[in-house]
């Protein structure tokens, strides 16, 4: 589907400097949070208990906290509506370690006389365990920064790879610096979430720059401004499009998907967008910033199919036997 013209060339790079003062206010922002404010770690990774308690009529919370507090090993824990006003999940740091009983039966216990309390999960996490699962999530994170970079290095020339770097590394921040500034639990659906994020970054980056290269081949124009201007508007339709559905879905999720999703959902929004707007606005004025010679690159890249058409010219000279 072809929503803007292809004939149409869009000046998006005449508010780049707007775009990457906005940028450097997220990006800053993002890593002041990360230090200083931190990552509130689920179950998955800080260890603990969580138990979801749904009841028929509307859950009374100050009855459930009264409760709790009458067993030691309850005592502080966080209890919060999930999804609707008729389930709650309680949140602990202890485990049923500390319990002559299970821990889904003590709190049952706890809570009869709250109403009709029925335990539907019990997720139990120790602290080591926790750890393990953070120091992999991070390993994970890592091992895959790592891995877009070799691709970049070899899939691009080192201008290309530098800006599509700065774009991944502007987006993760972002999404990172968004989960902090709100609360959302860091677990395994959110590490989940945010390779994801590197992902769809890195790829609608590289379709970018795949035109970007391609128009510098074919593009009567000299200016790479113009050129970038030239490519991004021809992929506009395709960047709205991919973008717009993939948001609708996340946005269903995000509404409707209940609390289990919410932060997966929440992180994926984030990314979708700071994707897009770095996949134009940070990684494409990288390369005018860079100072991006297009006649060094045409003569570069003719050079490239000349010695490719003299290599093949002896090999064929080779099987012939004229050599």
């Amino acid at each position: 589907m072809q929503i803007f013209s292809k004939s149409k060339v869009y000046d998006f790079m005449r508010i780049r400097y707007a775009s990457l003062t906005l940028s450097a206010v997220l990006f800053v922002g993002s890593l002041f949070l990360i230090a200083t404010k931190g990552l509130n770690y689920g179950i998955d990774f800080a260890g603990g208990t969580l138990i979801q308690v749904k009841y028929n009529t509307p859950a009374p919370l100050e009855k459930i906290r009264q409760a709790l507090a009458k067993d030691d090993v309850f005592k502080g824990a966080l209890v919060t509506e999930f999804g609707s006003n008729e389930e709650v999940v309680i949140r602990f740091s202890g485990s049923s370690s500390n319990l002559s009983q299970d821990v889904g039966e003590a709190v049952a216990s706890l809570l009869k006389e709250t109403g009709e309390p029925e335990i539907r999960r019990v997720d139990i996490v120790g602290p080591k365990v926790g750890n393990e699962l953070r120091e992999k999530g991070a390993m994970a994170l890592i091992i895959s920064f790592i891995a877009v970079l070799f691709y970049i290095a070899w899939r691009f020339e080192w201008r290309f790879a530098l800006a599509t770097i700065a774009a991944e590394i502007h987006d993760i921040v972002i999404t990172i610096g968004a989960i902090s500034l709100f609360d959302i639990d860091v677990n395994l659906d959110t590490l989940a979430a945010v390779l994801t994020v590197l992902g769809y970054s890195l790829n609608d980056t590289i379709i970018i720059f795949d035109r970007i290269r391609s128009g510098i081949k074919d593009s009567k124009s000299t200016d790479i401004t113009t050129i970038i201007n030239e490519s991004v508007s021809a992929t506009l339709s395709r960047t709205l499009l991919t973008s717009g559905t993939t948001m609708m879905t996340v946005l269903v999720l995000f509404f409707f998907g209940g609390d289990m999703i919410h932060g997966f959902s929440f992180v994926l929004m984030v990314g979708i967008l700071a994707g897009t707007i770095s996949s134009i606005y940070i990684a494409s004025p990288f390369l005018i910033w860079f100072k991006f010679n297009v006649d060094k690159f045409r003569a570069s890249e003719a050079a490239k199919i000349k010695a490719k058409k003299e290599r093949e010219r002896e090999r064929a000279m080779y099987e012939k036997g004229v050599v």
